[in-house]
């Protein structure tokens, strides 16, 4: 089992695509964005949001309080996200595929993104709180075949369908209008994500009733942060499972 976090070799692999047009292109969008995120981040960040204690639970990794453990909460996420696609590029079923094959240029579209997305919150919370950020975490993806497509699309499905809902969630705790900004930015390519996602798995089924409050107000469905982290603490290992406590 590979760590999240990634290793100069995972980061030789990343840099490859940089210098194939279609890439290129894909990479200087989302570095671009990431670059002006980012300076919006630190130009939000207050002195206050670093002296906050934040609430503790023994063996479980606090993201903290305020803007900040919002902030770690979704570098969490990312992280875990990342990982996922980082593993999923080992296995058979994208090894299988055929290198101009839509299917696989998803898969890398959609590894590239979280992995900017990851690189994003850790590079913008060390700068702006350097005490605060959370460790790189330990997943555990045991019960997922990355040899099958049904189990990889599966496990992506609900990874994409949680990041949504997480972020739509988070959102109300979220204190800066600037860091709303950059959330309501990435939710958005998340998005995307579970869109394309779902419809691998099964066509125009991106509106759901499992995402979509059809009837009602027609929005996304949004979960708190507790909710959240009850699906994704299954797919980390002890000691890197994650105390949302503090966000409220």
């Amino acid at each position: 089992m590979s760590k999240i976090t990634q290793n100069g070799t995972d980061e030789a692999e990343f840099a490859k695509p940089l210098y194939v047009p279609i890439k290129r292109r894909s990479f200087f969008m989302y570095a671009g964005a990431t670059a002006g995120a980012t300076a919006l981040l630190l130009a939000g960040c207050k002195d206050e949001d670093n002296n906050v204690a934040a609430p503790t639970t023994p063996g479980m990794v606090s993201v903290g309080t305020g803007d900040v453990g919002v902030l770690n909460y979704a570098y969490a996420l990312e992280q875990l996200e990342a990982g996922f696609y980082t593993q999923v590029r080992t296995g058979t079923y994208y090894t299988g595929l055929a290198a101009t094959s839509a299917e696989k240029q998803i898969l890398d579209d959609l590894y590239y993104h979280e992995v900017i997305h990851r690189e994003f919150f850790k590079a913008a919370i060390t700068a702006a709180a350097p005490t605060q950020i959370i460790k790189a975490l330990e997943p555990d993806f045991s019960k997922i075949d990355f040899n099958s497509r049904t189990s990889v699309l599966g496990t992506a499905k609900a990874f994409e369908d949680l990041g949504v809902a997480a972020y739509n969630g988070a959102g109300r705790y979220i204190q800066s209008a600037q860091y709303l900004v950059i959330a309501g930015k990435i939710v958005s390519v998340e998005a995307r994500h579970a869109a394309i996602i779902r419809d691998l798995v099964a066509e125009a089924s991106f509106v759901d009733s499992d995402v979509v409050a059809i009837g009602s107000t027609g929005l996304e469905l949004s979960k708190e942060p507790s909710v959240v982290v009850a699906t994704a603490n299954t797919f980390l290992k002890d000691g890197s499972k994650l105390d949302v406590s503090g966000i409220k």
